[in-house]
């Protein structure tokens, strides 16, 4: 018997990296005008991103029903194994209750992550290495109850414009901080997103967060950690990458990155960098 792990595609694991690793990634239904695609499966990151900056409207997302749950569960029982599942927040998204209910009729651990996109993905990353080890699912589904907690996830937008389509910052607030450069820098903090502050710049925005990285305590490196783009291009990244040299240095040769999609690329917009990691302690 071993543990099946699940997960949503709001982690931001592609259907390639679950295969490699044996995880079940089930996609978030991504709507643009009516047209439904599968997050990952039907349209893949670039795909979004080009639909996205194209569109005068904000696609919607769908969250994933008990049914699909309960399939994959059953899934997994069936095949004479556990089934442990992370979702992404239960303040972003139904998709916890959901699995909790489908876990009513099929036994299985559910853990809520209380996070998102790469926050989701390290704390996903963390049960590989438990299961890996030999442990249960419920004593996974322990240690991450735990270890949840200590994941930190900041992320610098380069622009307020899907803030304003989205209805999350009025349309002067978007045109006063475009004429100003003003980038924002949020982070999930108790299962949603928060505003950490406000930068002058792409520059200023950079070593604002990874000052906000050095505050959190440092980096846990025997832990799983992660950084993200969104968009076409990976450019801010790799420019935040070798600004920020000294927090990685002598910790590790590669960097892991991961392409954000449509759960954060919707309201980020493209030019978004983020950083996933537990702290220390």
């Amino acid at each position: 018997m071993s543990v099946q792990i699940i997960t949503d595609s709001a982690s931001d694991i592609t259907q390639a990296e679950a295969a490699a690793r044996g995880i079940r990634v089930l996609p978030l239904r991504t709507i643009f005008d009516g047209q439904e695609f599968l997050d990952g499966v039907t349209m893949d990151n670039r795909q979004f991103f080009q639909r996205l900056v194209e569109s005068d409207t904000l696609p919607t997302t769908s969250q994933m029903t008990p049914y699909e749950y309960e399939q994959a569960f059953r899934s997994a029982v069936d095949a004479g194994d556990e089934a442990l599942c992370v979702t992404l927040s239960s303040k972003l998204s139904g998709c916890c209750q959901s699995a909790r209910i489908a876990a009513e009729e099929v036994p299985a651990a559910v853990v809520d992550s209380e996070n998102v996109c790469i926050g989701q993905r390290i704390l996903v990353e963390l049960a590989v290495r438990l299961r890996d080890q030999g442990l249960t699912a419920a004593q996974i589904a322990e240690t991450l109850e735990r270890e949840k907690k200590n994941i930190r996830l900041i992320a610098l937008l380069d622009t307020l414009e899907y803030l304003k389509k989205g209805g999350r910052i009025s349309p002067a607030v978007a045109l006063a901080g475009s004429l100003l450069s003003i980038k924002p820098v949020i982070a999930i903090e108790h299962g949603e997103v928060a505003i950490l502050g406000k930068a002058r710049g792409s520059k200023n925005g950079s070593n604002m967060l990874t000052e906000l990285v050095r505050k959190c305590g440092g980096i846990n490196f025997e832990k799983p950690y992660c950084l993200a783009y969104s968009g076409l291009s990976d450019a801010l990244l790799q420019k935040y990458i070798a600004d920020s040299a000294p927090l990685y240095a002598g910790h590790t040769e590669r960097l892991p990155i991961s392409a954000i999609g449509s759960t954060i690329g919707t309201h980020a917009g493209p030019g978004a960098i983020a950083a996933a990691f537990f702290i220390n302690g």
